[in-house]
């Protein structure tokens, strides 16, 4: 069999109802068809590689001088169609902070990172709690809810709303942009213009009358970068911090209601919260496949001839899972943190993001198993979904029952 990625007969189709499923057990058979780094095929038969292998995912993302983010290198564009629908998260020569390479994206990853960091996180947290206490007052007096529809999906884009320098009415519209910009479907390329649309005009007000927020912070920062490259890189920052975080609530909440190992959660116990949480992290994270690396000469990795302009998407469950590396898969994380749910390397996930997304994420569980304390999952457990995407994994609804209470704002309907 060849091992060029555009020559490779049998690449597997990276999307369909099998990661609708159990895509873990797809990434198994990949992993023992193919080894570490697996030839796939994307929309349109677009050919990539899929590093499956933990040890190898750890070497891709280490190495940003061969395995850059620089997608000009791609040597697929002739055949990328202007409406294919993964333009949104395969770019070409956008200007954010995904696509910067060398110093002057450390550079942008300072500004970023200060920006988030100097959020008070007794203000975030006081964001979270409010806004999940208004979205239980909603369904609270039902006696049943979709806790993913009626509450992870709209949570954290309120919250980063807010910290970002939108209103909260414009929260519902950046919630409907970012999911059919992230699902890489039809109207992907719609909502990547509202996004930026909205972007824009966030900062055209923000550079009129500054704010104690988050855009006000990357417009006032002195190393020169454009209005049009802060817009893109707040867009990153809230696509990447409304969904995964919406989903590491909706899978966390999954886990506790159906495992028994973390009943305990349901009663009070918030280590058991953040046990849950980070086993979600190792087994069934958010975000499962990111998009990508280019290789910037002919090399190898996991047995396989890489070409130079190859894209390489990092396949962050099938890392995590990698029985070379998860010899006992059945063992609780526990605090291990190695995993790569929020990725490695000089283009991880910024220190204070992750902790954001963290405290949205928990506040939000806490809120429900406070509120809802006799709360329990209204269908079998095998019976639950999730979105058919290979890049995020969610519940496409979490079907819940519970005692009707009272609204804190003291409504009972």
């Amino acid at each position: 069999m060849s091992t060029d990625a555009t020559d490779v007969t049998d690449a597997v189709p990276l999307g369909g109802p099998r990661f609708q499923t159990e895509p873990a057990q797809l990434y198994r058979r990949m992993r023992r068809e193919h080894g570490a780094v697996t030839p796939v095929l994307l929309d349109g038969d677009v050919p990539a590689w899929l590093v499956l292998g933990y040890r190898e995912l750890h070497q891709v993302t280490g190495d940003p001088a061969l395995f850059s983010r620089d997608s000009g290198l791609w040597n697929q564009w002739e055949n990328i169609p202007d409406d294919w629908p993964l333009l949104p998260m395969i770019g070409r020569a956008q200007p954010s902070i995904l696509y910067t390479v060398g110093e002057r994206h450390r550079e942008r990853a300072v500004m970023i990172s200060d920006a988030l960091e100097a959020v008070d996180p007794h203000v975030l947290r006081g964001h979270a709690e409010r806004f999940a206490d208004e979205l239980v007052d909603r369904l609270c007096a039902r006696g049943e809810a979709d806790l993913v529809g009626d509450y992870a999906m709209l949570l954290p884009v309120r919250v980063l709303a807010r910290l970002y320098g939108f209103s909260d009415e414009e929260g519902p519209a950046l919630v409907t942009a970012l999911n059919d910009m992230i699902d890489g479907r039809e109207r992907a390329i719609a909502g990547q213009a509202h996004l930026g649309t909205s972007m824009a005009g966030l900062l055209a007000d923000r550079k009129a009358a500054p704010a104690d927020d988050v855009a006000s912070r990357m417009l006032a920062d002195d190393s020169g970068f454009t209005e049009e490259e802060v817009a893109q890189d707040l867009m990153v920052m809230l696509a990447a911090g409304h969904q995964p975080t919406a989903d590491w609530i909706g899978n966390s909440l999954r886990l506790m209601l159906t495992d028994d190992r973390f009943a305990a959660s349901l009663f009070g116990g918030r280590n058991s919260v953040a046990e849950a949480m980070n086993e979600v992290l190792w087994e069934d994270t958010p975000t499962q496949n990111v998009a990508g690396r280019w290789a910037s000469r002919d090399t190898r990795l996991g047995g396989r001839h890489i070409r130079a302009g190859d894209l390489v998407l990092l396949g962050l469950q099938g890392a995590n899972s990698d029985p070379q590396v998860r010899t006992d898969g059945s063992a609780l994380t526990g605090g291990n943190n190695a995993h790569f749910s929020f990725g490695h390397g000089e283009h991880r996930c910024p220190f204070p993001a992750q902790e954001v997304a963290e405290v949205i994420a928990r506040t939000g569980i806490e809120v429900v198993l406070d509120r809802l304390p006799d709360i329990d999952l209204a269908v079998p457990a095998g019976s639950l979904t999730r979105r058919p995407s290979p890049w995020l994994r969610g519940l496409t609804e979490l079907p819940v029952r519970f005692t009707p209470t009272t609204a804190l704002g003291g409504t009972s309907a």
